[in-house]
């Protein structure tokens, strides 16, 4: 939903009763009064046995019988926390329609505390939702005529902060403040000593009886029963503007659609076949075939492709425009853009897989696009293989042509066979597609089972099967070693010493394997067990293993496994950064990227390959400088800044090279413990669990280029710097002539519970899209790009909040 869109429902339409929660009262109870209150002072707050009665009443006349709550006695904080479901329905309701409460005491007789009345639309027609706060007036019941004598709403002109915040709070809970949950505590430590201050300020004389009204999806706005308008607002003496919500939205035109029917008649098809835009039309489809996977074409747009679809046939890039403007649900059209669509130039990959998306439900055109994606090789096909389990999802059903074009896919490359496993795996704890992802994993078991060895001594089937679920039994066994190892009390240490006793206690079974196991990270690399003395555990709360692995041709392999952490967005980020490392290389353009490897092997666990490096905070600390650390490894008497040429151009290129992708994808939470440096000078980025523009912090820069970096190059006036920058524009414009296919590739994902995606999928493509600023040219775009950077490096306030961090984590 864009932001100009409203979407609500109408009460007419809620065939529900109207529900609500009584919660508690705030405030003390006024004291009993006795022939002795003037003589002695009372000391304590009077508590009493409290019911709260109440009723609904319809343009000022009382509409079934009323409601009491339960006795509560739990003084001096009343809290009944009673959910109130009346017999009448919200589409009953009137505009008028109020709800009042009373508050009684039964403690002294038949003792009136106070009544206080709301009403259940405000002025603009909409349903009231979540907390509200009403002011008992005291001693009196509540009022239920219209005007009532007895409004709960405290009076505009009696208002001070702390109604205007106990407003911004009903926002919060509603979902319409985005919650930043470090912000979000300290603003509620303040409110908390705001209230505190108000409450000695002006005495605790009012009584307030907090009431939850029942939430929806969308707004509700009024509208009687049968009726195609809403009553119109009174005419008000001030220049006030009104709000009239138009039933016709959305729908159909009759006029256009019937317009559009005899444009695209297929008696036109003969005409059509010789049709051939003009200069101008031309213009149009051009700048149609450049706007990007996730642009709707409008009516205008879809008719001009439509009237020129026999000479596009030749143009490639017109494809999957030509098919978003087909009316699929004409029989007629359809079966003709079918077979327009076997005569069409053929399209690239990329393309292929955006016909794919959600957006096309069509059977033929997604078993076209499988076509397609049959050219691409393994290691293509592997780039994509994550969003192509995904757009599992989006098939019509359980075995399509998809699921079994991966499954033969696999049965030829054990690589492919071992990740499509995992992606399968991990994806069957959704309940909504945990079956489809399971006859997918069915499939691919079932046919690998049936495969005979090779003539070249390759296993069989059933080995190579086996191979694989070993995998599972390995992961399964970390997973236990974990949870031994945080059951251990005391520091760090003793934690290593458990898990090193029980590599070579109990679980001896893991330092030599009985058969070797295929690395999950690297399915042709064969672990043969564990070297317990190089096993470590890391100093953080979830306790990750450091695990050193021996390999069969000799040689090691270490590996982090996680337990209780998601990395489902950690694997496609780092997917990402090396689709995007692989697209740069294809154009001559190496930035010395470290795409380590991610993989998640459920909801809660995964393993991640261990790159030997040290991070720029515990660098800095040591070190004082970046340039001093490379002193250390590459010393150069001659060479820039005392190190060698090929040390600092390596630190250059790598700095761009995360400098861009971290800025396309939005990633967020960026410190100086989470970016890490190689000893050959190669920078990375680490941790993501702040995508698409989302991050914990407020006011983060555009990118992360801290001034140590900078100062590393030798500053913002030298040559380096000067080269970090170009190489920061030409990988931008690389990677903007590749927007459709990264874009395609998040489109894939919208459907996934990775949660910076499935918050809001649109919203995210949206501003993944936005970074590629497709509206400039080259030129243009290397402008924007060398502001973004000096806008980052002059940015002062990231550096406040990186030194807060580091207080943070030294306190930790």
């Amino acid at each position: 939903m864009n932001g100009n869109e409203f979407r609500f429902f109408l009460s007419c339409d809620i065939n529900l009763p109207v529900t609500f929660r009584v919660e508690r009262l705030e405030g003390n109870l006024p004291l009993p009064k006795s022939p002795d209150s003037e003589n002695n002072a009372p000391t304590e707050d009077r508590t009493g046995e409290l019911y709260v009665e109440c009723a609904l009443y319809i343009d000022g006349a009382p509409f079934g019988l009323p409601t009491r709550t339960r006795l509560e006695s739990t003084g001096p904080s009343y809290c009944w926390n009673e959910l109130i479901t009346l017999t009448t329905k919200y589409r009953d309701l009137t505009a008028q329609s109020q709800l009042t409460f009373t508050v009684w005491d039964l403690s002294h007789g038949e003792g009136l505390i106070g009544g206080a009345t709301i009403l259940l639309f405000n002025n603009k027609k909409q349903l009231k939702t979540g907390k509200q706060k009403l002011r008992l007036w005291a001693g009196k019941e509540a009022d239920g005529t219209f005007p009532t004598s007895s409004p709960g709403k405290v009076p505009r002109h009696e208002r001070g902060e702390l109604e205007r915040l106990e407003k911004l709070v009903n926002k919060y809970e509603r979902g319409q403040i985005q919650r930043v949950d470090w912000l979000d505590r300290l603003t509620f430590k303040s409110m908390e000593r705001i209230k505190e201050h108000e409450s000695l300020k002006n005495g605790s004389s009012h009584l307030f009886l907090v009431v939850d009204f029942c939430s929806f999806e969308h707004r509700v706005v009024f509208q009687e029963s049968g009726a195609n308008f809403l009553l119109p607002s009174p005419i008000a003496s001030t220049n006030d503007i009104v709000i009239v919500w138009d039933p016709e939205v959305g729908k159909i035109n009759p006029s256009e659609h019937k317009q559009l029917k005899l444009a695209r008649s297929l008696t036109r098809g003969v005409i059509d076949r010789d049709l051939k835009p003009s200069s101008n039309e031309r213009k149009s489809i051009q700048r149609i075939l450049k706007y990007p996977p996730t642009r709707t074409l409008s009516g205008d747009e879809r008719q001009l492709l439509w009237k020129f679809r026999f000479s596009l046939m030749s143009e490639k890039r017109a494809l999957t425009k030509f098919l978003r403007c087909v009316e699929w649900s004409d029989v007629q059209e359809a079966k003709q853009a079918l077979e327009l669509m076997g005569k069409w130039e053929m399209i690239d990959v990329c393309d292929a897989l955006e016909l794919l998306s959600p957006v096309f439900e069509s059977e033929e055109v997604r078993a076209y696009a499988v076509s397609v994606l049959e050219r691409a090789d393994d290691e293509e096909l592997q780039c994509y293989l994550l969003q192509l389990v995904q757009g599992l999802r989006f098939e019509r059903s359980d075995k399509s042509r998809l699921s079994h074009f991966l499954v033969q896919r696999a049965l030829c490359n054990i690589e492919l066979a071992s990740f499509l496993r995992w992606y399968v795996a991990a994806e069957l704890y959704d309940p909504a597609y945990a079956k489809r992802f399971y006859c997918t994993y069915e499939i691919l078991e079932e046919n690998m089972m049936k495969m005979e060895a090779g003539l070249n001594g390759e296993e069989d089937g059933f080995k190579l099967w086996r191979s694989l679920v070993r995998q599972t039994e390995l992961t399964a066994q970390l997973c236990s070693i974990t949870r031994d190892v945080r059951n251990v009390r005391g520091n760090t240490q003793k934690k290593i010493e458990k898990l090193r006793q029980l590599l070579s206690g109990l679980l001896c079974e893991l330092i030599c394997f009985e058969e070797p196991i295929r690395s999950p990270l690297a399915p042709g690399v064969l672990i043969t067990g564990i070297v317990p003395s190089e096993s470590s555990i890391f100093k953080s709360a979830l306790h990750p293993l450091r695990l050193t692995f021996s390999t069969a041709n000799g040689g090691t392999c270490k590996i982090i496994f996680k337990k209780g952490d998601d990395l489902r967005q950690d694997q496609l980020v780092v997917q990402m950064v090396s689709l995007m490392d692989r697209l740069l290389k294809l154009e001559n353009l190496d930035l010395h990227l470290t795409p380590y490897k991610v993989l998640a092997t459920g909801q809660d666990e995964g393993m991640l390959e261990f790159i030997p490096s040290r991070s720029l905070a515990q660098i800095l600390s040591e070190h004082r400088s970046i340039i001093s650390y490379l002193q250390k490894f590459h010393p150069d008497d001659h060479g820039p800044f005392g190190i060698t040429a090929t040390c600092l151009e390596t630190f250059v290129k790598s700095c761009a090279g995360y400098s861009v992708i971290t800025y396309i994808l939005g990633i967020g939470d960026r410190h100086l413990d989470n970016l890490l440096l190689r000893d050959d000078g190669r920078l990375f980025h680490v941790d993501f669990g702040f995508i698409l523009g989302r991050d914990p912090k407020p006011f983060p820069p555009p990118m992360k280029l801290c001034k140590e970096m900078v100062e590393a190059m030798g500053g913002a006036e030298s040559q380096y710097y000067t080269r970090f920058k170009s190489y920061c524009c030409e990988a931008y414009n690389i990677l903007r002539k590749s927007s459709n296919l990264i874009l395609n590739l998040f489109y894939l994902m919208a459907g996934s519970n990775i949660p910076d995606i499935a918050s809001d999928p649109e919203k995210g493509i949206l501003k993944l899209q936005e970074k590629f600023r497709l509206d400039l040219d080259d030129e243009a775009s290397i402008h924007f790009f060398q502001d973004l950077i000096n806008e980052s490096v002059s940015a002062l306030f990231p550096q406040m909040v990186e030194t807060i961090h580091r207080w943070a984590q030294y306190w930790r």
